[in-house]
């Protein structure tokens, strides 16, 4: 007899509809399966073969084929195992069939029978309710997980018994119910408060402008200046994610298998901190069957790098193409994925090798050419996607010994969640924009107009410094942040003298 049971498979961070068919035939004892599994699914065959003796069930000792549709679509994970161990109870009527065409299964099974939660249930419940699937029947612990997702029926099971008396007695279950107050989970050190920073005010206010209007931010300072500490308070003063875009995080958490907490939604920004020693697919995705790397994982975060100079060169040209775009495209023979990379690079990096280039007590030892040479890991075009570039001076000694006084992360948020409702209300009638940083050129012409003196202290700036056209686009968004922090509509001369001062890196060279 055969039965076909739909499940689902991650492409990406999207879903595509699998269709598992059960053969049950006469022949020798054995089970094949086709259509492109990889080793888990192959392994699948001795798991379900044991889950459902130790369940209670008989194991037809017959041929079985199983054939995973659409055949020319590479399969993996564990998460076929409930719809393989349906589609078998199905084919030797042991269970009712008359649910299967509406129904959509995903698990993996365990050897007494039990479920257990897989990965990316998310993408693949919000497909589901695009596709018109009636109901999602998975693992209890991923239940809560799917069930926010609107109009569709969850049903989450314990072990594979549950899931038989479903499909024989379904008006006993009724549907899971999303939580009235969802789960929030932490991706950040929320007790790191910009309180604790001495001094530094300087840098303190380009954190600020760094939040409000989503820039990217650098900075350069001796060893022990602070860069750090700075940095790791940045999501503390962040504006929360709105639901739309808690769902986008957490969809992409969940692909990856970082949601440890099954249920539960990411309601505040990443912070993701990779080591220098990264690889360039580690850090923008990548793999035989691309997985989100650590920019994808930072969407709608931060992405801090520390130590910048210290990582490889060509590693750090990768980010070039998604800091301008916002996502990544990753291409292999058969397949090519996009995954979402809006996020703030954050970095620090000290002004030479020896770190005490331009300190005032501690003379730097570094030749010129080494300078050099350590800044010639930075590419012209890298920089220039950098917003803000904030030299980090050493403490006085005062300040050092002295109680911390600065605000609160918590009032500095307020400011910032000010200033970034005055760029969404601006951006209404716009498609994804939702701060300063985001801006196109046509953008820039209709909410950065200049007047004559802004536009000759621009000009001025650019013939000074060598800017690109690109970088100044960049002080002219920094700007416009700067002026909704200070609540006003133009842009004003002052605003743009600060932006520009935000170029230390440049002045430099």
């Amino acid at each position: 007899m055969l039965a076909r049971v739909w499940s689902a498979s991650i492409v990406g961070i999207d879903a595509v509809k699998v269709g598992v068919e059960v053969d049950v035939s006469g022949g020798l004892p054995g089970i094949v399966v086709l259509g492109l599994p990889d080793s888990a699914i192959q392994e699948s065959r001795e798991r379900v073969k044991a889950t459902l003796k130790n369940a209670g069930f008989a194991f037809p000792m017959r041929k079985i084929v199983i054939n995973l549709t659409p055949a020319d679509l590479r399969k993996e994970g564990p998460c076929f195992d409930l719809p393989i161990s349906v589609g078998i109870l199905a084919a030797s009527e042991q269970v009712s069939a008359d649910l299967l065409g509406d129904y959509l299964f995903l698990g993996e099974v365990s050897l007494d029978g039990s479920l257990r939660p897989v990965a990316g249930v998310l993408p693949i419940a919000a497909a589901a309710q695009k596709m018109g699937i009636a109901g999602l029947v998975l693992p209890a612990d991923n239940a809560q997980e799917a069930a926010v997702v609107k109009d569709l029926a969850v049903y989450g099971c314990k072990h594979l018994s549950d899931v038989v008396d479903l499909l024989n007695n379904p008006e006993r279950y009724k549907p899971v119910e999303m939580d009235t107050i969802v789960e929030t989970a932490t991706l950040f050190d929320s007790s790191a408060d910009l309180h604790e920073v001495k001094g530094q005010n300087h840098a303190r206010r380009a954190l600020e402008i760094a939040a409000a209007g989503g820039h990217n931010l650098i900075f350069v300072g001796p060893p022990g200046s602070g860069k750090t500490m700075l940095a790791r308070r940045l999501p503390g003063i962040l504006p929360p994610l709105s639901f739309a875009e808690s769902l986008e995080v957490t969809r992409i958490h969940s692909v990856a298998g970082l949601l440890k907490n099954r249920g539960s939604l990411v309601r505040d920004r990443p912070f993701r901190s990779p080591h220098h020693s990264a690889s360039g697919p580690s850090l923008v995705g990548g793999g035989s069957f691309p997985r989100p790397g650590e920019i994808s994982l930072s969407h709608r975060g931060v992405l801090f790098l520390d130590e910048l100079t210290e990582f490889k060169r060509d590693v750090l040209e990768f980010l070039r193409q998604p800091l301008e775009d916002g996502y990544v495209t990753i291409s292999r023979t058969k397949l090519s994925v996009t995954f979402p990379a809006q996020f703030t690079l954050v970095a620090s990096t000290n002004p030479c090798p020896c770190g005490y280039y331009g300190d005032t007590i501690q003379q730097c030892t570094c030749s010129p050419r080494q300078r050099d040479q350590y800044w010639a890991k930075l590419s012209g075009p890298l920089m220039d996607r950098i917003d803000l570039q904030v030299a980090v001076n050493r403490l006085k000694p005062e300040e050092i010994t002295q109680q911390p006084t600065g605000e609160t992360s918590t009032s500095v948020r307020e400011r910032v969640q000010q200033a970034s409702d005055r760029a969404i209300t601006r951006f209404q009638g716009e498609v994804n924009l939702r701060c300063n940083a985001h801006m196109q050129s046509r953008h820039l012409q209709k909410w950065c107009k200049l007047d004559d003196a802004s536009r000759n202290l621009l000009e001025a700036a650019i013939r000074k410094l060598g800017l690109s056209a690109r970088a100044s686009d960049r002080i002219l968004k920094v700007a416009r942040t700067i002026a909704d922090l200070a609540g006003d509509e133009k842009l004003k001369t002052n605003h743009v003298a600060e932006a520009i001062q935000y170029r230390t890196i440049d002045r430099m060279q």
